[in-house]
């Protein structure tokens, strides 16, 4: 028997229960990994959506990369708190968020008072299939 696709539609914002905040595109969060020795996984919110009874709420995400996670792996240049926005993208449940998060442009984190747990930089784009970076280098300061 044929599988009937159930509708989908897309959120303005979605409220994770577990944590009391609210989701939009745009936001980047902090999702759960599959192993609980590993860190949160960092990703950037692209879209949000539910099925009809709205009941299953998906997120389209843009994962972000640690540098020991891309292919050429932590070099001493890299901060503690740098990601790297992937071209890999993945569709997950909401229910795996576990938290907001904040990336910001390298420039700008160099300016906050204080670096919170919850802050990260970034300052290359990742290719995650072939490990190259855009842009190829960056001063180092």
């Amino acid at each position: 028997m044929a599988k009937t696709r159930t509708n989908r539609r897309t959120l303005d914002s979605y409220t994770v229960k577990s944590i009391n905040k609210t989701v939009r595109a745009g936001d980047c969060v902090l999702m759960r990994a599959s192993e609980s020795s590993k860190p949160s996984y960092v990703a950037r919110v692209e879209k949000i959506e539910s099925d009809n009874r709205g009941g299953n709420v998906r997120v389209h995400v843009r994962w972000y990369y640690r540098p020991e996670e891309s292919i050429g792996g932590r070099r001493q240049f890299h901060g503690s708190k740098e990601l790297f926005m992937s071209d890999h993208r993945d569709i997950q449940s909401a229910d795996t968020i576990e938290g907001k998060c904040t990336v910001h442009t390298f420039k700008s984190y160099t300016k906050l008072d204080a670096v919170g747990n919850e802050d990260f930089f970034c300052r290359f784009d990742y290719n995650s299939s072939t490990g190259a970076f855009n842009p190829d280098r960056v001063a180092v300061l």
